[in-house]
């Protein structure tokens, strides 16, 4: 089969096409054929071990596919082995994909859509009539918690980094978009909601964006952080903060939903209905072949992508 594959961290460039044996299912698992594979910023994390768990080499990148596995078409999370036309997976985690969902669509749900689902509701709380800050609104998690958080009543202020990408935060739904500026960023969610503090910020490009959007948040307010893509901590943080503005922030990693029913499957299920009932439109930025990992990685950091990065294991 042909693979992605990395014999030495150093980010896009790591990444090779080569030719490797065909995966072997273990116990519990069974073999996938790949019709699609899903891009997730994590992976950019991967080909350079800075992710949250360490990686070792060699490695096949990657964390979710999509392919037929003994006559059904499943979604399926990987422990590594994703990019790649042939992948193993644990036949208690694999999802079947419904008729009305497409490959792509399906990828849009797992990691992204989950995301977004547990970082408003399980982490955020969020409530009808709170204002929801959004960043990375353009992005794979922004642009299904944008329409997530509309559908459960909350008003939304998505944060975007040009005008093409605030054009699209506005299609789904948001009620008012903004730069990326983090110079500028506290002053501008103040205004976008009328002078008022808001309720809740999903965060996850770190640094001064972090720092504005902590500061942005009203009493009781709620920051969930669940990346760093400036690669760039935020200023370190004294309690007091916490207890004098009477905040909260809650950071979130989606491998910690992975081998629950209810945190992941039924998230995922209850997801494509909406997909086929027309209420959640997927946004799939881009395609790419298996071949092209390099330039989607690449493009996926320099903040040219929207929505949901996929590649095709048969180019």
């Amino acid at each position: 089969m042909k693979a992605i594959q990395i014999t030495a961290f150093g980010g896009p460039d790591s990444m090779h096409l080569v030719e490797l044996a065909d995966p072997i299912a273990g116990a519990g698992q069974e073999l996938i054929e790949v019709t699609s594979i899903g891009i997730n910023y994590a992976d950019t994390h991967q080909t350079e071990n800075s992710y949250l768990s360490p990686q070792t080499l060699p490695m096949i990148p990657g964390l979710e596919v999509v392919g037929m596995a003994n006559g059904r078409r499943v979604l399926a999370p990987v422990d590594g082995g994703g990019y790649a036309q042939k992948a193993v997976a644990y036949s208690a985690a694999m999802i079947e994909v419904p008729v009305g969902v497409s490959d792509e669509q399906a990828l849009c749900m797992l990691v992204q859509g989950t995301t977004a689902w547990h970082i408003l509701k399980t982490l955020g709380h969020v409530r009808p009539g709170e204002t929801v800050v959004i960043h990375a609104a353009a992005g794979g998690v922004g642009t299904i918690a944008i329409q997530l958080a509309k559908m459960w009543g909350a008003k939304v202020i998505a944060v975007a980094s040009t005008e093409s990408k605030r054009a699209l935060a506005k299609s789904l739904g948001a009620d008012v978009v903004i730069e990326a500026d983090q110079d500028k960023l506290l002053a501008a969610i103040l205004e976008a909601n009328n002078g008022k503090h808001v309720d809740l910020v999903l965060e996850m490009v770190g640094g001064k964006t972090f720092d504005a959007s902590l500061e942005a948040l009203s009493p009781f307010g709620r920051l969930v952080t669940f990346g760093m893509a400036s690669r760039t901590a935020p200023t370190p943080l004294h309690p007091g903060v916490l207890i004098g503005g009477t905040k909260t922030i809650s950071g979130f990693w989606l491998a910690h939903c992975f081998g629950n029913k209810e945190m992941l499957h039924d998230v995922v299920v209850e997801l494509f209905s909406l997909v086929i009932e027309g209420k959640l439109k997927p946004v799939i930025g881009a395609t790419f072949g298996l071949s092209q990992a390099t330039q989607a990685h690449q493009a996926m950091l320099a903040r040219e992508t929207t929505g949901k990065i996929t590649l095709n294991p048969a180019q």
